[in-house]
């Protein structure tokens, strides 16, 4: 099965006005829930999550877990939950398709009239996502989590502080500070972004560049529950450089301002080298070091151009190749009728 195949009606997705719930009938919050090797604590986080929307009659809830090719037994405790609650669904992908990919997937599946995307390793607390729903029933149309302190190790603090900046500096959209995939959308919001179906995914930043009504809701991110981080510094590199080049040209603006600046230095160097041959000859030794270290220095700065450019040609080369973003093996749970 393809995402075509659990993806609502291409109808839904053509919708101009907000979905506003039926006045007989209670607000439906879908959860958008990426598992990947969580098995040591997803049971504890099901069961919170459950236990936080025992406080709110108000509300009907869809928990729809998108398992990401996990290799231990998160699949299996996924289909205890589905077998015991009405209310849960599992999209099985047919392999690991990564985080964004996951966070894709569960939007095409979830129906509710907000749609609350977060992790499933308890940093994230899910009593914070309620408060996302009341900022979403007082007209904000996105609401974001910031995270106003976080407990990480101090090279993970610094690095994610530092990178935000850097991103929201370098990028040609406001994307909010110290925010991740945390976020509620509308129902008009999520509908709207299906429709982007590029590859090399930055949800955060496709989201940030939607505009609509936004909202932040501050709160303080917890400590993993249990296992490792699925972020390791590997995977957080590639997801600032597409972070970076999803949503902006300076690499390649860069690329041209280092241009100039090695051509003046080289006018420079010429000019000296030419002032010593005619004015100093007595003391014109070879200038092997010299020679060493301009080799070097434009062999680095073509290397670098060269790389940067090909990340972007990458890009092309992935975009224009047009498979499926992800491919599921089953869709665990649900009533038949949406299969």
């Amino acid at each position: 099965m393809t995402q075509q195949d659990i993806r609502p009606p291409a109808a839904a997705s053509l919708t101009l006005a907000a979905v506003e719930p039926a006045p007989d009938r209670r607000p439906l919050i879908s959860y958008v829930l990426p598992v990947y090797n969580e098995q040591d604590g997803i049971t504890a986080f099901h069961t919170e999550l459950t236990a936080a929307f025992e406080g709110r009659p108000d509300l009907d809830f869809e928990l729809v877990y998108v398992n990401d090719g996990s290799a231990d037994g998160s699949l299996a405790t996924l289909r205890g939950f589905a077998e015991r609650d009405d209310r849960v669904r599992v999209v099985d992908f047919a392999r690991n398709f990564g985080h964004q990919i996951a966070i894709t997937a569960g939007l095409d599946v979830a129906r509710g009239d907000a749609v609350i995307v977060m992790d499933t390793d308890l940093q994230d607390p899910p009593r914070v996502s309620l408060e996302l729903v009341d900022a979403w029933r007082e007209g904000a149309e996105i609401v974001h989590a910031r995270r106003r302190s976080r407990q990480d190790t101090l090279f993970k603090r610094t690095t994610a502080h530092l990178y935000y900046r850097v991103l929201r500096s370098t990028t040609e959209v406001d994307i909010p500070l110290d925010t991740g995939d945390f976020r509620l959308l509308d129902r008009r919001v999520a509908d709207e972004l299906r429709k982007y179906r590029e590859r090399s995914r930055f949800v955060r930043g496709i989201v940030a560049s939607m505009g609509y009504r936004q909202a932040t809701v501050a709160f303080d991110r917890d400590e993993r529950f249990a296992g490792e981080t699925k972020y390791p510094l590997r995977k957080m590199a590639k997801l600032a450089i597409d972070g970076v080049t999803s949503f902006s040209t300076v690499p390649l603006k860069m690329i041209t301002r280092l241009g100039f600046l090695v051509l003046a230095l080289s006018l420079i160097g010429i000019v000296y080298a030419l002032a010593m041959k005619f004015f100093r000859p007595d003391i014109t030794v070879s200038g092997w070091t010299m020679l060493m270290v301009v080799v070097l220095f434009l062999g680095g700065v073509q290397m670098l151009s060269v790389g940067v450019i090909g990340t972007y040609v990458g890009r092309i080369y992935s975009e224009t190749q047009g498979r499926p973003l992800y491919l599921v093996r089953e869709v665990i749970g649900g009533s038949k009728a949406d299969d």
